[in-house]
């Protein structure tokens, strides 16, 4: 499987970018740069992404997170830096070798679908196969089964305009999985979708996720989708990536008061994990009264709280091999759910914990 990795990239939109760019690494700020009509979209922007990992990659409008998605594909060539790919140097590539990478090994996902009207369902799906010039007898089996994986089967022969919002971008999400590429980009792929559709989607490329181990690298401005969705996180605020890492690292150590006041809201309970709160066991006489309520090590805050509920003493968190890895008094889950970081929320009741924000986290 193939690993992604970004080293150093930026993108300056204006004259002289070059000379921008030596500007911004002797300590030149944006604005500076704006004031001399150049936009620096992206700054020193380094990440890597694993095989088989969703990389979510989060900020608000004109942070430049479209800007570095599209430097991956070569979209958009980086003013410095590279990005490499399966070893491969993808900025070295001529315009021949880029599109060819973007036809067999890079698919994206767009925010608005872009579904050709005038194609029927599986032609639309079909349609990268076509571009990579695979015959037509197997370019449909290979996009009736994409189809199929996405919850569309028995709806080829419709049209674009036929199909909902939802059902629109899973065509879309089709078209990415026939061509059997190793990674995905995903530009605010669900974002255009209403709340509902939008969970739904979710659910289906975590599902699709399970089965496929697909590289994902998924764009939003949304931090509950980036924390449901995300292996790991990249938080962007004018071009430069402000912190890198977990949910759990994102919200129990926020970088700066940026990243903290767009956590503030998030329903903890639902992306921390029991590994997160729990402590050693004392002695071998406090795991014992842990009693038979067990939790492992990944059970969500929100589940351990249930848990905690129903028992008078602590809750035991055991591996996989049933050995007692630690202990989450009840004591620990104060202070860990509520609608502010910190505020303490008794955890005497799993009805009292937030329900308004639905996040979870991934294994």
């Amino acid at each position: 499987m193939s690993r992604l990795q970004a080293e150093h990239l930026y993108k300056v939109f204006g004259r002289r970018p070059d000379e921008a760019v030596r500007r911004l690494e002797s300590g030149s700020g944006r604005d500076e740069l704006r004031a001399d009509g150049t936009t620096a979209a992206v700054i020193d922007a380094s990440f890597s992404v694993e095989p088989g990992q969703i990389f979510v990659v989060m900020g608000l409008s004109g942070s430049g997170k479209s800007t570095l998605l599209r430097m991956l594909n070569g979209l958009l060539e980086p003013t410095a830096g590279r990005v490499l790919f399966d070893g491969q140097d993808l900025t070295a590539l001529s315009a021949r070798g880029l599109r060819d990478v973007r036809a067999n090994k890079i698919s994206m996902v767009f925010q608005h679908f872009a579904l050709f009207p005038q194609r029927s369902v599986l032609e639309n799906a079909a349609y990268g196969l076509e571009v990579q010039g695979v015959a037509r007898p197997e370019r449909e089996r290979r996009a009736t089964e994409a189809l199929e994986l996405v919850g569309l089967a028995g709806w080829e022969g419709s049209w674009p305009d036929e199909l909902s919002g939802g059902m629109q971008q899973r065509v879309g999400l089709a078209r990415a999985l026939a061509t059997d590429a190793d990674l995905l980009l995903m530009d605010e792929s669900f974002s255009a979708l209403d709340p509902l559709i939008r969970r739904d989607m979710q659910d289906q490329l975590l599902e699709l996720q399970k089965r496929l181990k697909k590289t994902i690298v998924f764009i939003t401005h949304d931090l509950n989708e980036a924390m449901r969705l995300g292996d790991r996180i990249a938080v962007m605020r004018d071009g430069r990536i402000v912190q890198l890492g977990t949910a759990e690292d994102i919200l129990v150590r926020p970088a700066n008061d940026y990243v903290a006041s767009f956590i503030q809201d998030v329903d903890r309970s639902r992306v921390l994990t029991a590994a997160t709160v729990m402590t050693e066991p004392q002695s071998g006489g406090e795991a014992d009264a842990c009693g038979c309520e067990t939790v492992t090590p990944d059970t969500l805050v929100a589940d351990v709280c249930a848990v905690s509920a129903r028992v008078p003493h602590p809750v035991a968190v055991k591996d996989a091999s049933g050995g007692v890895v630690g202990v989450v008094p009840q004591s620990r889950l104060i202070g860990f759910v509520g609608d502010e970081p910190g505020e303490p929320v008794p955890c005497d009741s799993p009805v009292r914990l937030p329900e308004r924000k639905q996040v979870s986290a991934r294994a």
